[in-house]
């Protein structure tokens, strides 16, 4: 099986519908400052739903090493940029005396 040859279903599906899922999981994660571990584990729970939907809805491969794989990876990195960029604002805000912006992915101290 092609890894990629179901790009609208990936595009579709993984990106935007889990993907976006990711991206507020990763958000909420910060916000209750937990750590980057715990994007790792929820993004894993959702990659598996999303295989699940992938097999349910289009007869992809349910059990796919490969599969699972692509799809873990980015529905992961998504989580875990969301993550850091939240991270990363709380830390400004909530410490403007200790610490400020270096970059959109770290802080520094003053």
């Amino acid at each position: 099986m092609n890894l990629f040859a179901d790009w609208p279903v990936f595009l579709g599906l993984t990106l935007c519908l889990f993907g976006g899922g990711a991206w507020l999981m990763g958000g909420a994660i910060a916000a209750t400052w937990r750590s980057y571990w715990q994007v790792v584990g929820y993004g894993v729970l959702l990659t598996l739903f999303d295989r699940f939907l992938h097999w349910g809805l289009f007869d992809g491969g349910l059990l796919s090493p490969s599969g699972f794989l692509r799809d873990g990876v980015t529905i992961i990195a998504i989580g875990l940029l969301s993550w850091r960029l939240g991270q990363v604002e709380r830390m400004v805000r909530q410490y403007p005396w200790l610490f400020e912006k270096a970059g959109p992915l770290s802080w520094r101290e003053r």
